[in-house]
């Protein structure tokens, strides 16, 4: 696991989505995860759409399914799935993206949004068929306790989705020092895991790795996308740069994180892939 320097708690990950929420919204959109590129020629909201859709087809939702979307954002992914027919259930930490997802339910009674802490989330037991984690694990102080939790609420033979940035099986002491340990601690993630590493926690956890998918090639143009996006808002809008140089922003390092990522995909240090587990 490569871990930051400082402990990352709970309310620095709140603390995180909450003080960068407007800039998020305004360079992510509402899907504040990668995109997923099949043919090349996909605009990045097209390719959002198709990394949801294929989370979808593998945790196999259907109508009537009940669904817990793990880290869920503003929400845009639990309403695509509710809007299949799913019993969705969606919880984030952060007060800024519940208020967002809430305004956005338009009265969609099957979905519903809570703001909690995952690893205390007081859910009933065996309650699931399906849970997914869209680059919410990372964020996670006590990955055991993830998987644990994720094993508690879901019923035998329920399906754990995990999209996540992985680290390379690999990295030199350099390569974590200047990329890795730095894109941990500036983005708020208390570990960066390999693909070996989240097999083994799962299987502890009592999970049966059925699938790996490493889709790393197929994501990695989202960054020159937001890169692009980002150099044009600090362009033309002026909030951007007075948001970089004040002092009491304790995020505004993330600008700097979305490069060192960038690279960290060019050189294979990072990879990105999606885990189908079930549970035993």
């Amino acid at each position: 696991m490569i871990s930051p320097r400082r402990k990352i708690r709970r309310d620095d990950v709140a603390s995180h989505y909450d003080e960068l929420d407007h800039f998020y919204r305004d360079v992510w959109g509402d899907h504040v995860h990668h995109g997923l590129w099949l043919h090349g020629g996909e605009t990045r909201e097209e390719a959002v759409l198709q990394l949801t859709e294929f989370v979808a087809k593998k945790a196999q939702i259907a109508p009537d399914l009940r669904v817990c979307d793990i880290g869920c954002g503003y929400g845009a992914t639990s309403r695509l799935l509710a809007g299949q027919g799913a019993q969705v259930t969606a919880i984030t930490i952060s007060p800024a993206q519940f208020a967002v997802a809430v305004e956005r339910m338009a009265g969609n009674g099957n979905l519903e949004f809570l703001l909690r802490d995952w690893l205390e989330n007081e859910l009933p037991s065996e309650s699931f068929d399906a849970a997914i984690a869209i680059e919410s694990s990372e964020h996670m102080p006590d990955i055991a306790g993830f998987f644990a939790q994720a094993e508690r609420v879901l019923k035998p033979g329920g399906r754990l989705i995990i999209c996540a940035w992985l680290a390379a099986e690999v990295t030199s002491v350099r390569t974590r020092a200047w990329l890795l340990e730095p894109i941990c601690r500036e983005g708020r993630m208390p570990f960066l895991g390999t693909e070996t590493e989240y097999g083994t926690l799962g299987e502890q956890a009592g999970f049966k790795l059925r699938n790996f998918d490493d889709i790393t090639r197929n994501v990695s143009r989202t960054w020159p996308a937001i890169v692009q996006r980002l150099l044009a808002k600090l362009a033309t809008d002026p909030r951007y740069l007075t948001f970089l140089f004040a002092r009491h922003a304790q995020n505004r390092i993330f600008a700097l994180t979305i490069l060192r990522i960038w690279l960290a995909y060019r050189i294979g240090a990072m990879r990105y892939g999606v885990f189908t587990f079930v549970k035993l």
